[in-house]
């Protein structure tokens, strides 16, 4: 069978239809703006002793659609696209998912991903060359310069810019590093988020919270609360320094691996760390490890090195 996840002038093929909302437990986080509902403890464990039926590994996927469509009809098509990934990631733990390349160009997802970069309170934050959304979106316009991103994705000619790097204050009176990819690079970004997102979200237990969609600090706090109205009387704080600084490249696209087959995603992932950082005084420092805050595949790259440790 073969499913067409690019045409939004008709309804959903039916194969993909057929696929509850919540997709096997993905509640389409990344395309609900500002959506916050925690999990039930155990509700992905549960629902994978379930066997939760899914559709067949070998329905291919065709993104061969060119027209831009709506946000609305583009969310619908992502969420479907998400909760497919999530469902097979969830019915076998040591899958490997090949041909991700198109989804990241599909004209829903890059749709979806410039109004998760516009939405945000960033927009207005320009990267190295200086562009902000509303720059883009009044000079260019926004499917003209998506048109433009996916070409570039297609004839793999996309390589993203040195970040710009802004220091800004912490509590304790030191400063923290950020680095800001252009608009551009933060598309991209969003649209790897939202394929990548829901395969490895399949491998966290239910004790975990950081970087995860629909879960925040709160929910911790809450089930820490549970627990110390149950006789638990002990809580321990650790922070790991400097993670997000000392990240091993190699070791990254390692475990990017264990789930990741497709070339052509894992060398765009890649791309994104080893792009280098512009400084405060304008000149370029290389990036031998790390990952630099503040870019929108910060979190996915650290949740994949994250499952691992929970496992």
């Amino acid at each position: 069978m073969t499913v067409n996840v690019g045409t939004t002038s008709s309804p959903l093929p039916a194969e993909i239809s057929t696929l509850s909302a919540d997709g096997c437990g993905w509640g389409g986080a990344a395309v609900v703006l500002g959506g916050r509902k925690s999990r039930p403890q155990g509700e992905g464990r549960q629902r994978k002793e379930q066997q939760v039926a899914v559709m067949s590994e070998d329905a291919p996927v065709n993104t061969g659609a060119t027209g831009w469509p709506g946000i609305t009809s583009a969310a619908l098509v992502v969420r479907r696209i998400q909760g497919k990934l999530h469902c097979w990631a969830l019915a076998d733990g040591e899958r490997r998912f090949d041909d991700l390349f198109n989804l990241v160009c599909d004209p829903a997802v890059l749709t979806v991903a410039w109004e998760r970069v516009a939405s945000n309170k960033g927009a207005r934050t320009p990267g190295v060359d200086r562009a902000t959304v509303a720059r883009i979106a009044s000079q260019v316009g926004a499917d003209a310069f998506l048109q433009n991103v996916r070409e570039q994705l297609k004839a793999r000619t996309f390589s993203p810019a040195p970040v710009r790097r802004v220091m800004i204050p912490k509590a304790s009176g030191k400063v923290r590093a950020l680095g800001i990819p252009t608009v551009t690079d933060r598309v991209v970004q969003a649209a790897l988020k939202l394929v990548l997102e829901p395969i490895f979200e399949a491998d966290f237990q239910a004790v975990s919270y950081g970087f995860r969609p629909n879960r925040r600090a709160q929910d911790a706090i809450a089930e820490i609360h549970h627990y110390a109205t149950n006789s638990y009387r002990w809580v321990l704080e650790a922070d790991i320094e400097a993670c997000f600084d000392n990240i091993e490249h190699a070791a990254l696209m390692d475990r990017l691996r264990r789930r990741i087959s497709d070339k052509r995603v894992l060398a765009l992932v890649k791309s994104f760390p080893k792009a280098g950082v512009m400084t405060t005084i304008g000149t370029t420092e290389g990036t031998i490890t790390g990952t630099p805050q503040g870019g929108i595949l910060t979190p996915p790259t650290q949740l994949a090195t994250s499952s691992s440790r929970c496992r």
